[in-house]
């Protein structure tokens, strides 16, 4: 499989890593397992969140120390690593007062596992050059089991040594990385993997949806189905829930939504038209309408089924 003819791919396995001091911004139901993912790996990490409790909580459960600003949980780390909410809180906890970028010592690596903008990314790249900081925007695919499981999907844009310094450490929670190219590209590529994951969610749950309107027995359907052309990752992990009308897992419509918007904003700038991602956007703002913000994104199936 091809990446891209200056991309470099790594399937992270069992070999020999320094340990670093390092520093986790944000412990949401992402970051909170990854940052307990870089503790068992032995490296000594400082976490920093907003809401105080949940660090406190972490440090009770992982090997680590807990610090009441960004600022002053990078002081003397060798890698940064954050997983905040949007460009806004991104920008606050980087940029802003008691930011991260401008506590950090020079020569270390900043890595942002938030999805966020690529224009934020690029914006992040630049300031962190003038300060002689390596940058690496490093979105990742695979919900919280994924993150819980350290098994996820990272897809990183930034120069080669921050690439480099960083893809050693984010081991610890990784199955697959990925060099993406420059600044930015780490977040273009997550939006590749939203606009496809997007289609395929909608396509699944007309699919349901027809074969139960139908009488058909839905799941011997997809017992039948899954083994031919129509299988996907979202019809074996989320089909049996989707028929059951279970939406309790990782990965919210409410989030979705965000990186669909971001998605969509970036389509506008390269003038190109997303006429199903846009449509899917619609259904799950109808989905939120029917009070299904924190349900799991296959939750879609209850735009047509009520």
């Amino acid at each position: 499989m091809s990446w891209g003819r200056d991309s470099r791919v790594s399937r992270p396995k069992a070999r020999t890593i320094l340990m670093a001091k390092v520093a986790f911004l944000g412990l949401g139901v992402m970051g909170y397992p990854m940052a307990g993912h870089l503790a068992a790996a032995g490296h000594a990490v400082t976490v920093y969140n907003r809401t105080g409790t949940v660090a406190e909580r972490w440090t009770d459960e992982h090997r680590g120390t807990r610090a009441t600003t960004p600022a002053a949980a990078v002081a003397d780390a060798d890698a940064v690593f954050a997983c905040v909410g949007a460009d806004n809180d991104l920008r606050e906890v980087t940029l802003g007062a008691d930011g991260a970028l401008a506590a950090m010592r020079p020569g270390a690596v900043f890595v942002d596992h938030t999805t966020v903008s690529a224009e934020i990314a690029r914006e992040l790249a630049v300031a962190g050059e003038a300060l002689g900081l390596l940058v690496a925007d490093a979105p990742v695919s695979g919900g919280q089991a994924g993150a819980q499981n350290g098994q996820l999907t990272i897809m990183v844009g930034g120069s080669a040594a921050a690439y480099a310094a960083a893809e050693p450490i984010m081991a610890a929670y990784a199955k697959r990385i990925g060099h993406m190219g420059p600044a930015g590209s780490g977040q273009l590529t997550k939006m590749v993997n939203q606009i496809a994951i997007a289609g395929i969610v909608e396509g699944l749950a007309e699919a349901l949806n027809f074969a139960l309107a139908a009488g058909l027995d839905a799941d011997k359907v997809v017992d039948v189905i899954s083994k031919g052309a129509a299988q996907s990752w979202q019809m074996e992990n989320r089909s049996a829930t989707m028929i059951r009308g279970e939406f309790d897992f990782g990965f919210a419509v409410d989030w979705m939504r965000k990186d669909l918007g971001l998605v969509l904003d970036e389509a506008k700038r390269l003038g190109i038209s997303l006429p199903a991602t846009a449509l899917v956007d619609q259904f799950y703002g109808d989905v939120q309408a029917m009070g299904g913000r924190r349900q799991d994104t296959s939750s879609l199936i209850r735009r047509f089924r009520g």
